[in-house]
């Protein structure tokens, strides 16, 4: 088969133009029914489909029929709390179906659904609660622990429901449910609704301070379920695997949505599990499955097992796949496409590669370069600002040029896809956008990511602006270092990081990894020496059992940067580049204190 195609279950393939026109004939037509809304199309399928499957878990299946049902029991309950139209409910709950019955019920009726990361707790929980101003917080039995060690610190004036069973004396929210109809609401039970209106709050991952809350309209929710359905070119036949977190963009509508829009059927798992992964996939039957970040090479790191060329995927959809693992995933696991993506939830920057260049974001067919304007303008790394031109404008950079990702912000029904709905705080709402860019009056949402795009047009990440740091008066971005790491056979996993050093211009590479086997240090040394400049080798080496990530996979580094060379923080082995004696050696106290008093030429 041509890796350039895509083979639905139906054997007919989609050339990459075909995937983008299939893409806009599903999306185009959005704008001109304001009135319809992603709850109507899913009920409008449950009409006519009825007992066909929407929603597969262990421990729960869920035809359309019932889930609309189910959502129909929410969306009356809602308007019995006398929810109004934009009040908000906060969810916290893990993966299942009933999650997505409880916002597409909320949401038909106007109410704004704020999805909780369930791996919070505490102050942060509070703080993702309180910045919503909710009227209500629905929270599963299993995550009730960390509600409550978050509650004194609540300040919004909200009703607690608790969906399960526990000690906490909290009403039951199926108690209230159960007693309504799932019938379909009549029109006069109906506000008025359309694709502006807020639909959901979710929730920016916060590795680099607190969570924001970013706000998402039915507009988005229609444009990325019927986009991918299209660029995916689902059938009803297609199931979709689905093991990323449900308070997530991708996990929680992307891969959901895109499978209800075309009456396909979704498979939720609860967690990743990379021993169970492939066993699920061919026990459901999937013929597709959404990744993110990491997981790839999770997989790629989990032994041989019988069942993972045994399924029937024909494709796997995501973002964050590194080109060190493009090649090596495709062909083990016999994946016959990935269709990589670049965006964000709160973002108009959208960039697609269905053409399945290993380690390219994608690219901008010049006959959409007016539906996603974006662009790269050189930047400070120093300052962490676009770098302005003699006019006060930014400069465009050229060709395999490093620089920030823009995207150019639209304003009314023209273009919704290229608008920019903020978060609920206005301060940080500004601080992303970009003004007087390149014409006075212009202004442009700042991704907060640098890339570089090359000759034939393929947009390529570099690094997260902050991730990115000044060594020797040249600039190191730490994921190409992290990856020419994770290239050496004894190394499963690596974070890259800088470091400060009293007396030093910049910060130090750092970089803490995670092994398969016992590490070689001298052989290691000699694989970065050959792959990277001496100003981006890691000058520090930190051996830990495991890297802590977000529930979507992306690597916390905060305090391993606050920690950073000290050998008393932790028992992690730390090693220091020797240039003298041209190796990796310990670091205790002595040498800890030799290096930062300066008596060590850096």
């Amino acid at each position: 088969m041509n890796s350039n195609n895509i083979t639905n279950q139906a054997g007919n393939a989609l050339s990459p133009s075909k995937m983008w026109l299939r893409a806009l004939e599903m999306t185009v037509p959005i704008a001109n029914n304001r009135a319809r809304v992603l709850p109507t199309v899913v009920e409008d399928f449950a009409t006519a489909l009825g007992d066909m499957p929407a929603v597969i878990s262990d421990s729960e299946q869920l035809t359309y029929r019932q889930l609309v049902q189910r959502s129909n029991r929410y969306a009356r309950w809602a308007l019995g709390q006398g929810l109004a139209k934009g009040e908000v409910v906060c969810l916290l709950m893990p993966n299942r179906a009933e999650y997505l019955a409880i916002w597409l019920g909320i949401t038909r009726i106007g109410g704004v659904v704020s999805l909780l990361n369930t791996n919070l707790a505490g102050a942060s929980l509070a703080h993702c609660i309180n910045i919503v101003n909710p009227r209500h917080v629905i929270v599963a039995s299993e995550l009730i622990e960390s509600f409550a060690g978050a509650h004194p610190h609540v300040t919004a004036d909200l009703k607690v429901w608790l969906r399960g069973f526990s000690e906490y004396d909290f009403p039951r929210i199926e108690d209230e449910v159960e007693k309504l109809s799932g019938e379909r609401l009549a029109d006069v039970e109906l506000p008025s609704l359309n694709i502006d209106d807020r639909a959901l709050c979710i929730y920016t991952s916060g590795t680099t301070g607190l969570p924001k809350a970013a706000n998402v309209n039915h507009y988005r929710l229609m444009y990325w379920s019927h986009w991918f359905a299209g660029l995916m070119d689902v059938q009803s036949a297609d199931r979709m695997y689905n093991c990323l977190p449900m308070y997530h963009s991708v996990g929680g509508v992307v891969a959901i949505g895109a499978m209800l829009v075309r009456g396909g059927s979704v498979a939720i798992r609860e967690k990743f599990s990379g021993r169970q992964f492939w066993d699920d996939i061919v026990k459901w039957d999937c013929t597709l499955f959404q990744y993110i970040g990491e997981l790839c090479r999770y997989l790629l790191n989990t032994p041989a097992c019988p069942r993972e060329n045994e399924h029937r995927l024909r494709l796997c959809c995501g973002n964050g796949l590194r080109a060190d693992v493009w090649s090596k995933f495709k062909e083990r696991f016999r994946i016959p496409q990935i269709l990589e993506f670049y965006a964000s939830t709160e973002g108009n920057v959208s960039i697609f590669n269905c053409d399945g260049r290993p380690g390219a974001v994608g690219r901008i067919p010049a006959f959409l370069s007016h539906r996603f304007p974006a662009a790269i303008v050189k930047f400070d790394i120093g300052k962490e600002v676009p770098i302005r031109d003699e006019e006060g404008f930014c400069i465009r950079c050229g060709p395999n040029e490093v620089g920030e990702t823009i995207g150019k912000i639209s304003s009314g029904p023209s273009n919704y896809v290229g608008q920019f709905e903020g978060y609920t705080s206005k301060d940080q709402t500004e601080r992303k956008i970009l003004r007087n860019v390149f014409e006075s009056g212009d202004s442009w949402f700042r991704t907060g990511d640098l890339m570089r795009k090359d000759a034939q047009g393929y947009f390529y990440f570099v690094d997260r602006i902050g991730d990115t740091f000044r060594w020797k008066g040249e600039n190191v971005a730490t994921s190409e270092v992290s990856e020419v790491i994770t290239a050496f056979p004894g190394v499963a996993e690596a974070t890259v990081y800088g470091v400060a050093i009293p007396g030093t211009d910049g910060r130090a590479g750092m970089a803490a990894v995670v092994l398969r086997n016992e590490l070689d240090l001298a052989a290691l040394r000699e694989h970065l020496t050959m792959h990277l400049p001496n100003y981006s080798r890691p000058l520090f080496l930190r051996v830990r059992s495991e890297l802590e990530a977000t529930g979507t996979f992306k690597q916390l580094k905060s305090d391993l940067v606050r920690e950073g060379f000290d050998p008393d923080v932790s028992t992690d082995a730390i090693y220091f580049d020797d240039a003298e004696h041209r190796l990796f050696v310990p670091v205790d106290r002595a040498l800890y204190e030799r290096i930062r008093s300066g008596q060590i030429r850096l």
